[in-house]
């Protein structure tokens, strides 16, 4: 099977570097797949759940949290504000953290501090979803 370049990166660590057969990410409208010697692309990603099976046919999960993908010449680039597997994320403090800014948005606060919540509030329900759905793996 044909195989192309991928690199996961966050600013804590480079979660995936290497070869793979196929990619799947999430973008503001979906979902999208790559394939090896897809078209050139460059797309936003949200908060959100990555697949891809590496070049041993091992399919391969983690949680990502907003960032950006690259596509070009066979190689992808995933730069992340972070990257878990779902035996590395934490439930109880994902939890609490979903309760803390669902009380901080009700609470009376300026626009800027409510986005910034809201934020939070995404990764938390994000990363806890990807565990529920993956704790198989």
């Amino acid at each position: 099977m044909n195989t192309f370049h991928l690199e996961i990166l966050s600013p804590e660590r480079i979660f995936y570097t290497g070869d793979c057969q196929s990619l799947t990410l999430p973008i503001s409208d979906g979902m999208i797949g790559i394939m090896a010697h897809h078209s050139p692309l460059t797309a936003a990603i949200p908060d959100g759940e990555i697949t891809f099976t590496d070049s041993n046919g091992k399919m391969v999960v983690c949680a990502v949290t907003h960032g950006m993908a690259d596509v070009a010449d066979n190689c992808v680039t995933v730069l992340c504000e972070s990257a878990l597997y779902p035996h590395e994320i934490d439930e109880e403090s994902e939890r609490k953290a979903a309760q803390e800014a669902m009380l901080e948005m009700k609470s009376k606060q300026g626009k800027k501090d409510y986005i910034l919540w809201q934020l939070s509030l995404n990764k938390a329900v994000n990363r806890l979803k990807v565990k529920k759905k993956n704790q198989n793996i």
